[in-house]
């Protein structure tokens, strides 16, 4: 969908409803989920695209669009260091065109410091410590967040329970606020995987699926390459049967030149033979005396 055809268009990603209101897009990619480095360079295809055609917006009060990038680490493991620094430029460019990112991940340690610090809202659940690398994570996490008169941040980290997390969030005036532990609000669905019943009726019912399903048979570049052999192959046959044809013609040519030269013209063979001369000599004998 995103490297092949039909390729998807972002805009799709901004459409709403009769009444107004926005979609909820979840785009899958199970089929890649395992594969960090053509993870990474999907999600730079999509903020890369979003980057350059949405236009921009300022500081227009709320985002037109709001991407939620779930198992987050996935894009930075693995990813060069020029694919780093473009995500890295693009996650800091890309607020002006009304687009809000969210990562989504276990450790903020998983997150690049560039990125890290670009990033206003910071939710944080309870991180366990097992091991002492776990402890050492767990103390530069900490150091992540605002500093707090009331809390030992490295401490509460530890012991935050299911539905707990501390928040800092940027106030009014763009400066981080106080660092909070907050009891979180349970979502009002259903915490499982949907059925493929579930999944078929929805897809059914997407607009989207229309659009998307249409199969373009276009001339791959392999397709594409072989026809370009096959064409040179035939052209190199063929200037090499003209090679052959022009070969034989001129040996055919010579040949015939050679047949007309050995030729003697008859008059000059009379002319040359020894009776002819024997008689030219006796009549001018004759006619001397």
């Amino acid at each position: 969908m995103f490297f092949g055809e039909k390729s998807f268009e972002v805009d799709d990603l901004l459409r709403v409803d009769e009444n107004g209101r926005g979609y909820i897009n979840i785009i899958r990619l199970t089929d890649i989920q395992d594969k960090p480095k053509l993870f990474s360079t999907f999600m730079l295809s999509l903020l890369a695209e979003i980057y350059s055609t949405f236009p921009e917006q300022g500081d227009s009060g709320r985002p037109e669009l709001i991407l939620f990038i779930d198992e987050a680490h996935l894009i930075f493991n693995e990813a060069s260091k020029a694919l780093l620094n473009q995500i890295e430029s693009i996650v800091k460019l890309i607020r002006s065109k009304g687009v809000g990112l969210y990562f989504v991940t276990q450790n903020p340690t998983d997150v690049p410091e560039a990125v890290l610090s670009q990033l206003g809202l910071k939710v944080q659940h309870a991180l366990r410590a097992f091991t002492a690398k776990d402890r050492k994570a767990i103390k530069l996490a900490a150091q992540n967040y605002p500093d707090t008169d009331y809390y030992d941040t490295a401490t509460v980290l530890t012991s935050l329970g299911t539905g707990e997390a501390l928040v800092s969030a940027l106030d009014e005036k763009g400066r981080p606020t106080p660092l909070a532990a907050t009891m979180m609000r349970a979502p009002m669905s259903r915490m499982d995987v949907l059925t493929d019943t579930e999944l078929q009726a929805l897809l059914s019912d997407s607009k989207m699926v229309k659009k998307y399903n249409e199969e373009i048979d276009r001339e791959s570049a392999y397709e594409m390459l072989n026809k370009k052999i096959d064409q040179a192959e035939a052209d190199e046959l063929k200037e090499k049967a003209q090679k052959e044809k022009e070969a034989l013609k001129k040996a055919e040519s010579k040949k015939t030149t050679s047949r007309s030269s050995s030729r003697v013209n008859p008059i000059v063979k009379v002319l040359t033979s020894a009776t002819f001369i024997r008689s030219v000599f006796g009549i001018l004998t004759k006619v001397m005396k």
